[in-house]
């Protein structure tokens, strides 16, 4: 009956895991489904069960060990990301402006990104201020023309740090959570653009 009860186990994770769309149950899945397969055929005896699941055991548990391992440090990025500006400051040299001088035009090549440390600054053709914290510039260092969308003026005295296009993307494919924070940052700056063009 134990080993019948293991195979009916067995057999029902397999068809469990048919249904998975995911990578991480389906592993998990695989894994209890070798484990009541080995002890099938451990106890019935069925030598060909026991060595095929005994097999795949250790494989499935290890892929399984690995995406795990891989969805907990998403995670952790995903939570650092919200401290990139931090962290990013070392990599970063400061800029001085004063009242009514422009950072860059509309047009302009793209090759740094940004972060407003002191100051207000605007984006001067929809004159929407930038927070001091943000970064900013980011959308058109990683567009095909790297060409700026926008005029960045600043309206008082500030300090700018600015960090180069290849320390960027060095960055980019180094450290998962400034991966991240630039994703969102995209996805938001997109957003509020497609937004604003249709109340237009």
């Amino acid at each position: 009956m134990l080993a019948h009860g293991a195979a009916a186990v067995g057999i029902g994770l397999v068809v469990l895991g048919a249904f998975a769309r995911t990578m991480m149950p389906l592993r998990w899945l695989a894994v209890g489904s070798n484990v009541g397969l080995v002890i099938f055929g451990a106890l019935h005896p069925s030598t060909i069960t026991l060595l095929t699941a005994a097999a795949l055991l250790p494989i499935n548990t290890w892929r399984a060990v690995e995406i795990t391992r891989l969805t907990r440090r998403v995670q952790r990025a995903k939570v650092a990301a919200e401290m990139a500006g931090l962290w990013l400051k070392p990599y970063m040299k400061a800029r001085k402006l004063k009242p009514g001088q422009t950072l860059f035009r509309k047009d302009d090549r793209a090759d740094r990104l940004y972060m407003l440390a002191e100051g207000e600054m605007v984006l001067a053709e929809i004159n929407q201020p930038l927070e001091a914290g943000r970064i900013f510039g980011e959308i058109a260092l990683f567009s095909p023309h790297r060409i700026r969308t926008q005029t960045v003026r600043a309206v008082t005295a500030c300090t700018v740090l600015e960090i180069d296009e290849g320390t960027v993307r060095q960055l980019y494919y180094q450290n998962p959570s400034f991966g991240f924070h630039l994703i969102e940052l995209l996805a938001s700056r997109l957003s509020t653009d497609v937004e604003r063009a249709s109340h237009r």
